[in-house]
């Protein structure tokens, strides 16, 4: 098969033959129809997560169809179309059996434990418990979006934030997370406000449904702009980004008993942010992770998806193909496009 490979972090991938994946017995294999390149990526390439051995394949979200099964699975066929979370519980370990696979003690993770989805095909392990049949009307760059930065702003927002009608949340950084989680909070009823340095993702925002944008490059103070806003601060504010700067706003424009909740990566020059630790104890604010989403957690989603009141595909931006991969990967922490980058041609 094709598949984007580097040697070495941080030096240039290729596209080159390599072997064909083979089912595990608790596995498939899957043709992938399309798999987002993700900020995630660029930071495995990087050599920011210790899982990955050299040489690698990257690409964690995807979409596909079945097109090879293990001998132990029971649930999936040949030809179903399907998507998996970035997460592949392995269900013996005491999370797994929990309910909560996103943190799973032996988890693996395409395009970091082992190779991923920029590729014709890729090996998921777990299928019965990992993988999730599509919508027949789902087209499969849409589909794709949902098992990284879709599924995981929807456990954030819903989840861990438990974010109401008539809430304010603030969402720092509007890339594919954070515009997510603009759409996603928007239709749970709350009050949005999007932070990032682009207009242009800023106007996208308030079609997604954000009631207030504001331009970081535009006032002196982020927090305080935040609390001014929305008359003495957010009850939900998540940094979508993974930056020292953003974590530390996202704390600062709380109201007592707020919620900051983390789910962009920080990683690199950026992995020990300095925690306003006088006001978190003073308001009694809450600091929160949010790492993916279980597969028994998309029936939710998709049901929202199905009756309207999400639009993933709104999300979706350049479609591109496998030859073009390595430099839409290197390019990731210089510029992001609006809306998803898509692989959706692999020949």
């Amino acid at each position: 098969m094709k598949a984007v490979v580097f040697e070495k972090f941080e030096q240039p991938p290729v596209v080159r033959t390599v072997d064909d994946p083979t089912p595990e017995n608790d596995g498939v294999v899957i043709k992938v129809e399309a798999t987002g390149v993700c900020r995630s990526d660029w930071h495995g390439w990087m050599g920011h997560d210790d899982d990955i051995d050299l040489p690698h394949v990257p690409g964690h979200e995807l979409a596909g169809v079945v097109a090879d099964v293990g001998r132990d699975v029971t649930r999936w066929r040949v030809g179903d179309r399907v998507t998996v979370p970035f997460i592949s519980g392995c269900g013996s370990c005491s999370e797994c059996h929990s309910g909560n696979q996103q943190v799973c003690h032996n988890q693996e993770q395409p395009g970091f434990t082992h190779w991923g989805s920029f590729a014709q095909y890729v090996g998921i392990r777990f299928a019965d418990l990992n993988v999730i049949r599509l919508p027949e009307d789902m087209d499969f760059a849409t589909a794709a979006s949902l098992g990284c930065r879709f599924a995981t702003s929807f456990r954030a927002v819903v989840d861990q934030g438990k974010v109401s009608a008539g809430q304010w949340v603030a969402v720092h950084g509007c890339g594919g997370v954070g515009l997510s989680a603009v759409m996603i909070a928007n239709a749970l009823g709350a009050n949005v406000i999007a932070i990032d340095l682009d207009a242009e993702k800023l106007h996208l925002a308030q079609r997604l449904g954000a009631a207030a944008v504001i331009n970081a490059r535009d006032v002196h103070d982020v927090a305080e702009a935040v609390i001014e806003v929305t008359g003495g601060g957010a009850h939900v504010s998540m940094d979508a980004l993974g930056h020292q700067t953003t974590c530390h706003n996202s704390i600062m424009n709380l109201r007592p008993r707020g919620k900051h909740i983390q789910v962009g990566l920080m990683l690199g020059d950026h992995a020990a942010p300095q925690i306003p630790m006088p006001k978190v104890i003073a308001k009694e604010l809450e600091i929160l992770g949010s790492h993916g989403m279980q597969a028994h957690r998309y029936g939710a989603m998709l049901d929202m998806i199905r009756s309207g009141k999400l639009d993933p595909k709104l999300l979706v931006g350049q479609h591109i193909s496998l030859d073009e991969a390595p430099e839409a990967l290197m390019n990731m922490d210089k510029f992001q496009s609006l809306g998803a980058t898509v692989i959706t041609e692999f020949g």
